[in-house]
């Protein structure tokens, strides 16, 4: 069983894990996004369990990797792992490539259920109350925001680094065994999906202006007949081939923005769209 209990030195880890967990997209790289973030706010665990700097650098290795996920569940992975970093320092059997799994595993269900609650309800509903007041001429509008959106967020954030670290690894392990990690994850990638699939019609943009012309004048608008056989066709497609460059072709992210800077810069002079 996972304890219940934290000691004066865990909690007051946690408490500067909390307050690092604010770096986590500080240092954003295309291959990393929010790796160095993660190894900074695991710092704190790294030092207080590994003796040797060797112990040290390869737990620093392990977590400046790729990583991504909502910023208010972000503490409760960090809770978990440290735990799971306690565990491989004490117990010389454990297996240290399951931490890196566990990150990985809860990546997409934590961003799809973050992403849902914090990005698409809770700040729209503090938005509403703050544009409410702004409307109604009072000057403290914006702080009413602030405060509805990010109270939720800061308790949220708090709490799940405490109930990570309390849970551990044996809550995640009895998720594997009794089946519901795999419900939860699938849950979760289809609300994820759905959020990719809202940002990728709403975020890009791929207007036609080609119109075919008869004695100058427009018989018929390119975009308006793609609208007219599915609207956002352009994006959709253009945002599955990049998917598909990526996960089948094995083109790096650098590549990628690259090569998208390049095509629009060329669609633009052409006058494509």
């Amino acid at each position: 069983m996972a304890k219940s209990t934290l000691t004066q030195d865990e909690k007051k880890l946690l408490k500067q894990v909390y307050w690092r967990s604010f770096t986590e997209f500080a240092s954003v790289t295309p291959t990393k996004l929010g790796g160095s973030g993660v190894t900074y706010a695991m710092l704190p665990f790294i030092d207080k369990y590994y003796k040797t700097d060797e112990e040290k650098r390869d737990a620093m290795v392990r977590h400046n990797t790729y990583f991504n996920t909502t910023v208010a569940t972000y503490p409760f992975v960090l809770g978990v792992a440290g735990s799971m970093e306690k565990e491989n320092a004490e117990q010389a059997d454990f297996d240290a490539e399951s931490i890196s799994a566990i990150k990985t595993s809860l990546m997409g269900p934590l961003s799809g259920l973050g992403d849902s609650i914090f990005w698409g309800v809770l700040r729209v509903i503090a938005a509403g109350i703050g544009v409410s007041l702004a409307n109604q001429g009072n000057p403290f509008a914006p702080i009413v925001f602030l405060l509805v959106f990010n109270i939720p967020t800061q308790l949220t954030r708090w709490y799940a680094g405490k109930i990570g670290y309390t849970l551990g690894s044996t809550y995640i392990y009895d998720l594997y065994e009794s089946g519901m990690m795999a419900v939860l994850t699938k849950a979760a990638s289809i609300v994820g999906i759905t959020m990719v699939g809202a940002m990728a019609a709403s975020m890009v943009k791929f207007d036609v202006k080609w119109n075919m012309l008869i004695n100058g004048k427009a018989v018929m608008k390119s975009q308006e007949m793609l609208d007219s056989i599915f609207i956002g066709i352009l994006p959709l497609a253009f945002t599955l081939i990049c998917f598909w460059l990526i996960a089948k072709k094995n083109v790096s992210i650098n590549k990628m923005i690259i090569g998208v800077i390049v095509f629009g810069i060329l669609v633009s002079f052409l006058g494509i769209a």
